[in-house]
């Protein structure tokens, strides 16, 4: 797409969130109606917002003109944090952290698709040098410790000298075994091509026979190759196979790719431009305007002198400098902006900003003359009106203190002025220091490269159907990676959006295990570039001991995390923390020592702290119910994958250890085998079978879904039992307690009003005993 084009999309998206600004402004007045009426105006004005918010998110990543990009910034950060807001507000009147759209998409003519959330690519662009050099420290240090990731992940594991002996010499019988098995084969080959000659000798065959029998199974062969090819072709017509060039790479999507490539050099090219003019323009502005402005701001302040002197007969106050100066004197604000500027009545702490930013694309941008301005460099008239304000600002300060010392010899008085000098601050550890100090010890790790999309699943389509006959669904992987970026991914990669939205301080991943859990703890490091600190019970067992070594610890661990935001610290195993009763085999590892601390942690962590505390269990139900949920806000059941989910897990994981996928193999079948079985059983499995000698065969030997039946069986699935247990652990956290009643018809508020009563009750007789 051309700059036109990207100029064309922008216009049109500002012209879609003007006209939904304005609809909502009108919903706002109006009554409310019923609660499913306000759920559904809420999903609908989630929807679109995730529209625009997609368009703007390429427009931001691909426009070039450095202007144009600081106002889609700022609308599009708006737009997110409302994307934020709106959620909050259905899960708090729906009391369940899923919310379906099969229905409103129906009725906007949307694909499920669209309602994913993209993650904007400005999180990791704009600090790529920071993430670069931190990786490059992260590894220099583990490589100057004798520690590193690979040594981690692949640990060399000492063998006996019996037992190695024994498997070479297995090795090696099983290389003999081959090679006579191969001369063997030579050797009968050469008996038979030997047979068959003496016959051949012996009998004259009927050269017509023969010539008949072949041209027979010739045009057999011909004839069901070629109805193999007719029936792939109507199959491919028909829209149920993929065209064979489906999963090659076009050449348009490598143009475009190199397109986006040149954009993006453009891009930091006038960025550069942009910057420097900022500085030169201003200079230039200052030498020659500086001047006449110097002379016209002593004018107007020598004339208000002259006017006070003769209006009250004595010289005026001059205004301090931090009352404004001279500035407060010219300015005359009417009552009308004093109202505006206190008014406070908007529900959303984001409308008012995407209203600005609505305003001034309109005001400045709608209607400009761009046709002399093609490359979409900066405009340089534009840079001026800012900075001549800035220039006259400066030299009004200049003028403040001259004119300050006019009126003071005026009024022939001096005043002195005391100045305290700041004590000098204790001198602490450098973040340098500290940093090193957590990546030797294990608490500051290297997350692993992998990407939200990585997590891969299906949309649930018939969410809204299942629940308008009062069934509860089961979330799917998609709805998963939905909540992640929302309440993880977005918050921690602006700190505009973490700052203003509501605030997520914790969350919890729960699940059995291998269903990608910590996967979806390194993405949330991957996509933002946030440092990982493991505060595992495991991980911190031995290390600070004692009360104060514990305190230390946190100090050091939330420290280099503020100064290094956006961080993530993950709890894995979180419930080993909340044991109700320490295992015996466990009580010398003291997994409950962060028990009493987490709660004053996370009362201390503040709007500006791109910080996220993360849990994974795959055994909530071990811990004390009452203080795990005190400390995590959002809890999320991570399910095992359904039968949609399970068909894309197998084609697309077959594809990227080098399957191929034929008729040959039917993935549908493995899909419906493989139920109860998690995404890690099935990354076990197809990393079993294909092996470098079974990629190698495919060109002869098509994948065949009998070949994985064997490796699946000797695992272990996650039962209905092991799945409803975690459904029946869920309806007793707060959340589930109230989804519950709504589903039977009861009142939450009630509920929690009894609640109160019968805690109230017990105390009172507890006292009395």
């Amino acid at each position: 797409m051309s700059n036109a084009m990207y100029n064309k999309m922008w216009h049109q998206t500002q012209e879609d969130l003007g006209s939904l600004l304005v609809k909502e402004a009108e919903k706002r007045t109006e009554p409310l109606g019923t609660q499913a009426f306000i759920l559904q105006l809420l999903a609908t004005f989630y929807v679109n917002y995730v529209q625009i918010f997609r368009d703007l998110e390429d427009v931001y990543d691909q426009m070039v003109h450095p202007q144009k990009r600081i106002l889609i910034r700022k609308i599009l950060d708006g737009v997110m944090g409302r994307i934020l807001e709106l959620k909050h507000e259905m899960v708090e009147l729906e009391l369940t952290e899923f919310q379906y759209f099969d229905d409103i998409l129906q009725d906007l003519k949307l694909a499920p698709q669209q309602l994913d959330i993209p993650i904007p690519k400005y999180f990791l662009k704009e600090k790529l040098e920071v993430v670069k050099g931190r990786e490059k420290i992260l590894s220099q240090i583990l490589a100057d410790t004798g520690f590193s990731l690979s040594d981690k992940k692949y640990p060399i594991k000492p063998m006996p000298l019996e037992e190695a002996v024994k498997v070479i010499q297995v090795s090696e019988r099983a290389r003999q075994g081959r090679l006579r098995a191969m001369f063997m084969k030579q050797i009968y080959l050469q008996d038979c091509r030997a047979k068959q000659a003496r016959l051949s000798g012996e009998k004259f065959a009927d050269m017509g026979a023969a010539a008949l029998r072949i041209q027979k199974v010739w045009r057999g062969f011909r004839q069901c190759k070629r109805t193999e090819r007719e029936r792939e072709e109507e199959m491919i017509f028909l829209g149920m196979n993929p065209p064979p060039s489906f999963h090659e790479v076009s050449d348009a999507v490598l143009q475009a790719d190199r397109v986006a490539h040149l954009r993006n050099e453009v891009q930091m090219r006038h960025e550069e431009e942009y910057r420097d003019a900022l500085v030169t323009i201003q200079d230039n502005l200052r030498l020659m305007e500086g001047p006449d402005i110097k002379e016209n701001l002593q004018d107007q302040i020598r004339h208000w002198f002259i006017e006070c002197r003769n209006l009250t007969g004595s010289f005026p106050d001059y205004p301090k400098e931090e009352e404004g100066g001279s500035a407060v004197i010219f300015s005359n604000k009417t009552p009308q902006q004093e109202e505006e500027e206190e008014w406070k009545m908007s529900p959303s702490v984001f409308l008012p900003t995407m209203e600005e930013g609505n305003n001034t694309y309109r005001d400045l941008w709608k209607n400009r003359d761009e046709s002399w301005n093609f490359p979409q460099g900066y405009d340089p008239e534009m840079i001026k009106e800012v900075k001549r304000k800035e220039v006259e600002s400066e030299i009004r300060m200049q003028v403040d203190e001259l004119m300050r010392q006019e009126l003071k010899n005026l009024k022939l008085a001096v005043n002195r002025e005391k100045e305290s000098a700041a004590k000098p601050g204790k001198k602490n550890k450098t973040t340098e220091s500290l940093y090193k100090e957590l990546v030797e010890e294990g608490l500051l790790i290297q997350s692993l490269k992998v990407n939200l999309s990585d997590y891969i699943g299906e949309y649930s389509y018939l969410g809204t159907t299942l629940r308008q006959v009062s069934i509860e669904p089961m979330p799917s992987l998609l709805d998963v990676r939905q909540l992640v970026t929302l309440y993880g991914i977005l918050p921690l990669g602006s700190a505009a959006v973490h700052e203003k939205a509501p605030l997520v301080k914790s969350l919890l991943l729960a699940g059995p295990s291998g269903v990608g859990k910590k996967m979806l703890v390194h993405a949330i490091c991957t996509e933002t570039g946030a440092n990982l600190f493991d505060l595992s019970a495991a991980n911190i067992a031995g290390k600070y001991p004692g009360k104060s070594g514990l305190q230390m610890m946190l100090h050091l661990v939330f420290k280099v995390a503020r100064q290094l935001q956006p961080s993530v610290v993950w709890i894995g195993d979180t419930e080993k923390i909340f044991y109700k009763k320490v295992p015996q085999a466990e009580k010398a590892m003291e997994p409950k020592r962060l028990k009493k601390q987490l709660p004053k942690i996370l009362k201390l962590l503040k709007p500006e702290d791109r910080i996220l505390i993360v849990g994974t269990t795959h055994r909530p139900f071990d811990a004390e119910l009452q203080s795990f949920c005190r400390v995590y806000q959002k809890i999320i059941l991570v399910p095992r994958p359904d039968y949609a989910s399970r068909y894309v897990l197998w084609k697309q994981i077959l594809q990227r250890n080098g399957g191929v996928i034929t008729e040959a193999l039917n993935v549908s079948c493995l899909a419906k085998i493989s139920d109860g079985f998690t995404q890690g059983d099935i990354v076990h499995v197809v990393k079993q079978v294909l092996t470098e000698r079974r990629v190698r065969q495919q060109q002869y030997k098509p994948l065949m879904a009998v070949e994985f039946v064997a490796a699946l069986t000797s695992m272990s699935p996650v039962y209905q039992e092991e799945e409803d247990s975690f459904k029946n652990w869920y309806a007793k956290t707060p959340m589930g307690k109230k989804r519950a009643l709504v589903l039977t018809g009861g009142n939450p508020e009630n509920e929690k009003d009894k609640g109160k009563k019968k805690e109230n009750k017990g105390k009172k007789e507890k006292m009395k005993k």
